[in-house]
């Protein structure tokens, strides 16, 4: 298996968002990931659907929206607009799971949900197949550069086993803290996409890091 790289701009120079996504599909990145928030679910605030559609067009790489946000359900409509290919919504954020998703489905987009490190996979139990990825945090949402929780590695296993014994078509993807230390254990745990973000943006060799994960 083939790992997929997701860079997150949250790292990213937000000065230059458009080259910064050209640099890493040049790069060879398979997604760029994007995190919204909305400073109530958690206390950062970063970019809207008015920023991701300016963006788009500078792009042809599959745009992941990780919508760390209350309530999300009232902005799949404009993130829809906006132009991005998944929406990933916080399996404790809305108290209608199962109609959010079935709300991203309508809308013609590929659907996720984000567990958080202490929120358990059973969570997902009746929206299974709804889905087509699971977004494994392998930090506490709302800021970049921290370090990874290595507790939520059964947590990333369980959801890997589950998707292979329903015959699932869903990938299961880690945010947090990947870098090269962390990521081969990921990787080993059933991870099939990686989000990074300092570790690309912030580091000399960065760019390099997209590849060297598709070798592990």
């Amino acid at each position: 298996m083939t790992v997929k790289v997701a860079p997150s701009l949250l790292s990213a120079d937000f000065s230059r968002l458009s080259d910064e996504l050209k640099r890493i599909e040049e790069n060879g990145a398979d997604w760029a990931h994007l995190d919204i928030m909305d400073g109530h679910f958690v206390p950062s605030i970063t970019i809207g659907p008015v920023v991701v559609k300016s963006l788009r067009p500078h792009t042809k790489l599959f745009m992941d929206a990780h919508l760390m946000v209350s309530e999300p359900e009232k902005h799949l409509e404009e993130f829809a607009k906006a132009g991005v290919n998944l929406l990933t919504i916080q399996a404790e954020a809305t108290e209608h799971l199962d109609r959010a998703l079935r709300k991203i489905k309508e809308l013609g987009l590929k659907a996720g949900v984000a567990l958080n490190p202490a929120t358990p996979a059973s969570f997902l139990e009746y929206v299974w197949p709804l889905l087509d990825l699971v977004l494994v945090m392998s930090v506490n949402p709302g800021a970049g550069g921290q370090a990874f929780i290595p507790e939520v590695l059964p947590k990333i296993s369980y959801c890997a086993k589950e998707i292979r014994s329903r015959n699932l078509d869903v990938e299961v993807e880690v945010d947090g803290g990947v870098n090269r230390e962390t990521a081969p254990a990921i990787i080993r745990a059933g991870a099939s996409i990686l989000v990074a973000g300092s570790a690309i943006f912030n580091s000399s060799d960065g760019m390099e890091l997209i590849h060297d994960f598709k070798r592990l």
